[in-house]
């Protein structure tokens, strides 16, 4: 009798436990609205304290990552966590003009022996309710992460290692323009030249004139790069964020391929240095994420595609 009754608590215990709304959550936010593809990538943290929740919501929307500290109730009973006043990028933003809706984020736990999920919707406040959109969430618990610390240190790493955040070409802010010309620095020449360079990519492209974008391609971390194109320096202490650094570069037809060198002047708070590169050659566009330590520089080798014979 005894036993059976520890195995029940036991049992209640487990149970409990596993429908709890604290700890980290991923998934996608979907703008409901007919005709919309806006998606957001959205990754939270909560913890509890005294009489309320608290946490981390970052999330990502076109060209724009927000991370922000969020407040508000759970509901044990009816399984409903309510977080209020949190500032959400409006669908129709652009790069250029950039507006919030201030809106409450209401969701309901449900709990199956797979998995944890949290579903429900970002609700515009009553000043907002005519102009921004009702956004649908559904985010999924991870279990293997229990610890407060653990739990943002997987997120950062997440950011820099699984970028899934994708610019938009027509929303790009440009942070430099930068001339592709070779300059001079003796320093970062003779480490770039002292350090094992290797082919981390390979194109063909359909046209001699390149746009090149350079991105973080994780968490805002502090990556600091130089590049090389064939061998050449042009461009040194860039620092990467979210905005681009923008460069148009002009293919050698004298050579076999051409060549993007990442030279990794730090590693940022969260190693490695990594970058994401969006080249376009007028009718194609290629996502490249690249990561550079201090042993090694990354190489993006480029071909031009041979024309087909008419």
């Amino acid at each position: 009798m005894k036993k059976g009754f520890l195995l029940c608590l036991l049992f209640f215990s487990l149970f409990s436990r596993a429908q709890t709304v604290f700890g980290y959550w991923y998934g996608y936010a979907n703008v409901k609205t007919s005709g919309a593809a806006s998606n957001y990538l959205v990754e939270m943290v909560l913890q509890p304290e005294k009489n309320y929740v608290k946490g981390i919501l970052n999330y990502y929307f076109k060209n724009t990552f927000r991370s922000l500290q969020v407040k508000g109730s759970y509901n044990a009973s009816t399984r409903q966590l309510i977080l209020y006043d949190v500032p959400v990028v409006y669908y129709g933003s652009t790069a250029r003009l950039e507006v919030d809706c201030i809106m409450d984020m209401t969701g309901i736990l449900r709990v199956s022996q797979a998995k944890s999920v949290l579903s429900g919707s970002f609700t515009a406040r009553p000043d907002y309710k005519y102009t921004c959109t009702d956004i649908g969430f559904n985010l999924t618990l991870n279990g293997d992460i229990s610890k407060k610390d653990s739990v943002l240190r997987a997120i950062s790493e997440y950011k820099e290692n699984y970028q899934v955040w994708q610019p938009a070409a027509e929303d790009t802010v440009v942070a430099a323009n930068v001339i592709p010309r070779k300059v001079v620095n003796y320093v970062i020449e003779k480490q770039y030249s002292e350090r094992e360079s290797v082919v981390t990519n390979e194109i063909e492209v359909e046209s001699d004139s390149l746009r090149v974008d350079v991105y973080d391609n994780g968490e805002i971390d502090g990556d600091i790069i130089s590049l090389f194109y064939n061998q050449q320096l042009i461009l040194f202490n860039q620092k990467l964020t979210h905005k681009s650094i923008h460069i148009n570069l002009a293919l050698d037809s004298n050579k076999s391929s051409n060549e993007i060198s990442m030279f990794a002047e730090n590693l940022g708070l969260i190693p490695p240095n990594t970058a994401l590169l969006r080249i376009h050659d007028g009718k194609n566009v290629y996502d490249l994420r690249v990561s550079s330590t201090l042993e090694r520089n990354a190489i993006i080798r480029i071909k031009r595609k041979k024309q087909s014979a008419q």
